[in-house]
């Protein structure tokens, strides 16, 4: 985390913190947790979702490990996800996220969720593509939860397909609560097919991403 913050801090004094010197980072920091913890990374589905444009993806969430694996799984280049604001309070690294375009999310503050819902629209409409966990909080035993709305209506009001993204094994290297990280695990990512957003109702998107989640999590 160091060596990303220390950097674009430094760029962000210099006024030339740069869409593309994040992605390179972001993706260096996913690659580089996989090193480190000895982590067999299988990834399913990349080559389903054609370059080219921006995506919502959407996926369970079991682990604090889910955010580096998605960045060193997901074919989009440019991907700025959706967080909580705690993470926005740690000195210099809350600076560096909002820089660096990611979006704080104040789930107590209805006025503050809409305002950086827009922020989301405007990036999408840039070409960025946005990830968020609709889940909300992570997992305590793997299944997955009921799914919030939010990142639904995001999709919808920007005409953006979503891409459902299953993640099983990060549960078993850091769970919620969990002090110490296991090494040489197994973490397997699946990859969905974009969803189409046109004429469709949030329920009905909701189950669908869900479906797609119980089936390769709940096995």
């Amino acid at each position: 985390m160091a060596r990303i913050t220390a950097p674009s801090l430094v760029d962000i004094a210099r006024n030339s913190l740069d869409r593309h010197s994040v992605d390179e980072r972001a993706r260096w920091f996913g690659k580089r947790v996989v090193e480190l913890l000895e982590i067999d990374l299988v990834v399913h589905g990349a080559e389903r979702v054609p370059p080219g444009r921006a995506y919502v993806y959407m996926s369970n969430h079991q682990s604090h490990l889910d955010i580096p694996m998605l960045y060193a799984s997901l074919p989009s280049p440019t991907i700025r996800m959706l967080a909580k604001k705690e993470l926005f309070q740690i000195p210099l690294w809350g600076r560096g996220l909002r820089e660096a375009e990611f979006i704080e999310v104040d789930r107590t503050n209805p006025g503050k969720a809409r305002r950086s819902i827009e922020h989301a629209k405007s990036l999408v409409r840039e070409g960025v593509s946005i990830y968020l966990a609709p889940e909300g909080t992570r997992s305590r035993d793997g299944r997955i939860n009921k799914l919030k709305k939010g990142g639904f209506h995001l999709a919808v009001d920007t005409g953006t397909p979503i891409v459902p993204v299953a993640i099983a094994g990060t549960i078993d290297i850091l769970p919620r609560g969990g002090k110490a990280m296991q090494t040489g695990k197994t973490v397997e990512v699946t990859i969905g097919a974009p969803i189409p957003v046109e004429g469709r109702d949030l329920e009905g998107l909701s189950r669908e991403v869900s479906e797609f989640l119980k089936q390769h999590v709940e096995r």
